[in-house]
């Protein structure tokens, strides 16, 4: 193990294995959480999914090499309470939110199935890619017990990357929500960025860290008085483990009046007046941040 750095809350530490071919990420959010649920009143079991979901997109948005690049993660319901599911990650700054049905999410329990909450839907993951400006896209059926399930099914059928995800999240009387999660990968020799891989499903180290990787417990992703570098000790404490420090995560919501402004002025200026209310001003609400920022007429203009 490389030096001691001692990473906590809302900056995920990487880490490579190169001896058994594996790259990881873990990553405990907390005050950045915390923001980013304060805007909205979720009921619990809404919002354990998405401090979840935002703990994955942490994860995946970790293994971008540019810090414009964009990674989106978008989960829409085929017949269940939860209706639709977005989380976007560019350069350390998380967003997410849900929009469901209140009433029907009551009926599903306190812990209830992916099956249960979403009925048949898709997990759709995004990579904008900042330096070449290509998308990469790939869409499975929300499948397995937890949306990391569904996430490591995506990476076997898009990507060829043999994955391992553990997401945990509860709620804290003192640290409020936390969520921690794991994501561990296999990479062929020599090979760290994120191309179509193709490799042997039966790579006895890659089983030896997968097993290990496995046993890993909620309660250890989400214990704020254990450090991720601890995590990662005790979990391959027989291996070299090389540990880095990623971008510190902050609340990322990018709206504002003049950035509406902006959009808006792309409209035909007759659009503009038929959006307007009877004081000048477009209403424009944000799902994000859970707030209506209005817009007046003169702002938009001002753009144009």
């Amino acid at each position: 193990m490389s030096e001691i750095i001692e990473t906590w809350f809302d900056q995920p530490l990487l880490f490579t294995i190169s001896e058994r071919h594996v790259r990881g990420r873990l990553v405990r959010l907390g005050p950045a959480l915390n923001t980013i649920i304060a805007a909205h009143n979720y009921p619990p079991v809404a919002e354990k999914l998405l401090a979840e979901a935002l703990a994955l997109t942490v994860l995946l948005g970790s293994t971008l090499k540019d810090e414009g690049s964009q990674l989106t993660l978008q989960a829409q319901t085929g017949g269940g309470p939860i209706e639709l599911l977005v989380c976007d990650y560019r350069g350390g700054e998380l967003r997410g939110y849900l929009k469901f049905d209140a009433e029907r999410l009551v009926g599903v329990g306190a812990d209830p199935t992916l099956f249960a909450l979403f009925g048949e839907g898709f997990l759709a993951i995004t990579f904008d890619q900042a330096a070449t400006g290509e998308r990469y896209q790939g869409i499975v059926p929300l499948e397995g017990s937890s949306i990391g399930d569904a996430a490591e099914h995506y990476f076997e059928q898009s990507e060829q990357i043999p994955s391992l995800i553990k997401l945990a999240a509860r709620h804290d009387a003192e640290a409020g929500c936390l969520a921690g999660g794991l994501l561990l990968q296999h990479l062929p020799e020599g090979e760290v960025g994120r191309d179509r891989l193709h490799v042997r499903h039966d790579h006895p180290e890659w089983e030896h860290a997968k097993t290990i990787a496995a046993t890993l417990k909620d309660e250890e992703l989400t214990d704020p008085a254990t450090s991720l570098e601890t995590l990662a000790w005790r979990l391959f404490h027989e291996d070299e483990v090389r540990v880095q420090p990623g971008v510190t995560v902050s609340r990322g919501c990018r709206c504002s009046i003049d950035y509406f402004a902006g959009v808006l002025s792309k409209f035909p200026e007759g659009e503009r007046r038929e959006m307007a209310d009877d004081d000048g001003l477009v209403q424009v609400d944000c799902a994000f941040c859970s707030r209506v920022f209005p817009v007046s007429l003169g702002e938009i203009a001002a753009h144009d």
